[in-house]
């Protein structure tokens, strides 16, 4: 874990100065799920691709750009699944963005998921990790360039924060009175349309809760288990929060039949995920 831990920095670093300086707008291509793919995209996932492919420790990856999974290493235990720029159609109007990586051993389910991390290219860039059984850990680049550890996250019982993506019209009446529940309970809405500073936020500020549910449009949901989902449910579950699916089921413990697969999903601290159960009567 410690040499993926090096080439997160790497990574870090060469699409922080991607962002800075990168060309903007569609390319002519399109991913597996045929969304057009932003230029940042698919030089992201060539910088990841680069890096990981010099870690002999690295088996394969699949990204969120490729359609299939691509063997690196044979000799390699890992398999890492990753989103290369969460985010990346809001960069045009400045606001942080993030790649996502899940770390798998075997077979590509959530039950074998044995770390995930998170970059945010913000006004400050962070790296978020759990490698381990402990608390999540948070590093930022420093002065001198350099990662240095901050803090351990946890979540409080429960948070001030809602963060409800999706488009309003599309959601479910049992979902907007969730929505609606928390928002007359005094929660505050934090939603930037980009999965990794809005989850980040939460984190930070130490409880709330995001949701991207089943709509009408998208009724098994829109973000990837794989890339986004996993790794997200197991850094909430190691800052003491919880993330479940629409029927209040663990994340980690919901099967996949494809590496595009999309669900649902609930990141919240104790007290969101059980108000969440209560409306929608799961």
């Amino acid at each position: 874990m410690k040499t993926i831990f090096e080439d997160l920095k790497v990574i870090a670093n060469e699409i922080e100065n991607l962002i800075k300086t990168g060309e903007l707008g569609y390319s002519n291509s399109s991913n597996a799920t045929g969304d057009n793919q932003l230029k940042l995209d698919v030089a992201s996932d060539k910088i990841i691709e680069k890096i990981f492919a010099k870690n002999p420790n690295i088996k394969a990856i699949v990204s969120e750009e490729k359609e299939e999974i691509l063997n690196l290493n044979t000799s390699g235990k890992y398999f890492i699944c990753y989103d290369p720029l969460d985010g990346s159609s809001i960069v045009d109007v400045n606001l942080s963005v993030g790649s996502i990586f899940g770390i798998y051993e075997k077979k590509l389910t959530g039950k074998n998921l044995i770390g995930a991390a998170y970059i945010v290219f913000g006004p400050r860039v962070e790296i978020v990790t759990v490698f381990d059984e402990g608390r999540p850990k948070l590093f930022r680049k420093n002065k001198s360039g350099n990662f240095e550890f901050v803090q351990e996250i946890f979540l409080e019982k429960k948070g001030k924060i809602n963060a409800p993506g999706g488009t309003q019209k599309n959601w479910l009446k049992k979902h907007k009175e969730f929505v609606e529940s928390l928002f007359l309970e005094g929660y505050r809405l934090r939603y930037s349309g980009g999965m990794v500073p809005d989850l980040h936020q939460i984190l930070l500020k130490k409880g709330g809760i995001f949701s991207y549910p089943a709509t009408s449009d998208k009724p098994k949901g829109k973000l990837r288990a794989l890339f986004e989902v996993f790794p997200f449910a197991k850094i909430y579950e190691a800052a003491g929060g919880e993330a479940a699916d629409e029927k209040g089921k663990r994340l980690l413990e919901r099967e996949i039949e494809h590496y595009h697969d999309t669900t649902p999903c609930f990141f919240g601290s104790e007290y969101e995920i059980r108000r969440l159960k209560e409306v929608y009567e799961i």
